[in-house]
């Protein structure tokens, strides 16, 4: 039997992974706690009202950011670049005036794209941790999982000058031993709500239609950049989410005046 080229065995390596992340995440057998950025905010607020005693005075938002009790937010994330892809999402994203969060991955992406993870830090984006080698954490030792993340944390720091403090798993596979981890490191994890499963589709309008479905106020959408019918899509999703009302945040937006604390899993 002749040999799959390997530019397939990788492309239909990555489609399993994507299938196998989508199919966990419907499951509901992780075992860990989650918080909802909406419930974040709440109990921001009251500890900060409850600190002044009655007088009816809330906690501070950061400067420029978007008060997301007034405002409909949506957080636009995406996992697993940069690519070669990416110059062109950074394009639409500066265009249409929209900060997203980036969760890297090491290994043949930040390794492969230094220029462009400099890049993605700029105009208001936030980037955050995908691991170095996509590897499922909730099957490593915590040593192992130290490795994974510190390594692209590493890496970021010495490319931007700034340390990632979210962390998306892969697959959106946590667990306790992983949020022990990421607590000692100084990272929250942050799942989704939203995805077009695009790892399976080239076709730029279906992905369109499945991200719309599904979109909520608070909510976190879940793309890749590194597939080909993703990034066509964007300036549409944009678009018609703006049409029906929406705000788009970065993860830390959606979440504050909360800062995101290190080990916990946030959840719309």
């Amino acid at each position: 039997m002749p040999k799959t080229p390997r530019p397939l065995r990788r492309t239909a390596l990555t489609a399993v992974l994507a299938a196998a992340a989508m199919a966990f995440s419907l499951t509901g057998c992780a075992t860990y706690d989650a918080q909802s950025p909406k419930s974040a905010r709440e109990a921001a607020y009251k500890a900060a009202d409850d600190g002044k005693a009655g007088a009816g005075s809330h906690a501070a938002l950061p400067a420029g950011a978007v008060d997301c009790r007034k405002a409909k937010c949506i957080a636009l994330t995406f996992d697993a670049g940069p690519s070669e892809h990416t110059p062109a999402l950074l394009k639409i994203l500066a265009e249409k005036k929209v900060r997203v969060t980036f969760f890297l991955l090491g290994h043949n992406h930040v390794d492969k794209y230094p220029d462009l993870v400099r890049q993605m830090g700029q105009n208001g984006n936030v980037l955050g941790n995908h691991t170095w080698t996509h590897r499922r954490l909730t099957d490593l030792k915590p040593e192992e999982i130290r490795t994974e993340l510190n390594h692209l944390d590493d890496q970021v720091e010495k490319l931007t000058g700034k340390r990632p403090t979210l962390m998306r798993p892969p697959q959106g596979r946590t667990d306790k031993k992983v949020s022990k981890v990421c607590k000692e490191l100084g990272l929250a994890q942050v799942l989704w709500n939203d995805t077009a499963s695009d790892y399976a589709t080239t076709d730029s309008a279906l992905i369109h239609q499945r991200i719309l479905k599904d979109a909520e106020r608070d909510g976190i959408i879940l793309l890749h950049d590194l597939y080909k019918g993703t990034v066509p899509a964007v300036p549409g999703i944009i678009d018609a989410l703006r049409a029906q009302g929406y705000t788009f945040v970065t993860v830390p937006e959606l979440l504050a005046p909360a800062a995101p604390e290190p080990g916990k899993v946030y959840r719309p």
